[in-house]
């Protein structure tokens, strides 16, 4: 591994116009999103977690009806989001270290989470099931086994690590979540590999 984790922020910083040109609107997502929403309600907050530009995930949201706070660590990213939709909840802040003032019904992170280091990856699902409502869903692109590599936003290279779907479900269990579902190398998402977990009702951390 010859790519320092620590890069990532200045390259998306350098990268954003080319990321949001070379960014598929094609929706490859839908089904997951769709699995994703399939139990909440219309007006319900989403937190997109490394939201990018917004596009197309925050989009689909948007015109599905969900409200939607997007959280990204990348200004230059950000400010294309604004341009997009001035009226959206657009808020600078690191997933190692986020804190923000509400729960929400559903998180996601694609492409986003596995940029972080495995031990980064386990404190940020601690993090996110914090913030996570009871009985609310979580989807995450993880890696399809344990190790780490590189992968590419416009032209630079960029730090990828994913733990073994067994350790995840470890994790969540640890965070008061629940492993519903893992597939790798999906061939309908361009072989992203998808985990999705709710968060256990209940649970002493719901509050």
């Amino acid at each position: 591994m010859t790519v320092d984790p620590g890069d990532t922020h200045a390259v998306y910083e350098r990268q954003a116009r080319a990321y949001d040109e070379q960014r598929s609107r094609a929706l490859f997502e839908a089904r997951w999103l769709a699995r994703f929403t399939a139990s909440l309600n219309s007006g319900d907050h989403v937190l997109d977690l490394g939201c990018g530009t917004g596009e197309p995930i925050a989009r689909w949201f948007k015109a599905e009806g969900f409200t939607v706070t997007g959280v990204d660590f990348s200004e230059a990213m950000l400010t294309i989001a604004r341009n997009r939709w001035p009226d959206g909840d657009w808020r600078q802040a690191d997933m190692r270290d986020f804190e923000l003032d509400r729960q929400f019904e559903g998180i996601i992170a694609w492409n986003s989470f596995f940029h972080l280091t495995g031990d980064e990856q386990e404190d940020c699902i601690a993090r996110m099931s914090r913030h996570l409502k009871p009985g609310g869903n979580l989807m995450l692109t993880v890696g399809p086994s344990a190790g780490e590599e590189t992968g590419t936003v416009g032209d630079e290279l960029v730090y990828h690590a994913s733990l073994s779907p067994a350790d995840y479900a470890v994790c969540l269990e640890e965070n008061g979540l629940r492993m519903t579902g893992f597939l790798a190398k999906d061939p309908d998402t361009e072989s992203h590999s998808v985990l999705m977990a709710r968060k256990i009702k209940g649970d002493a951390d719901a509050g």
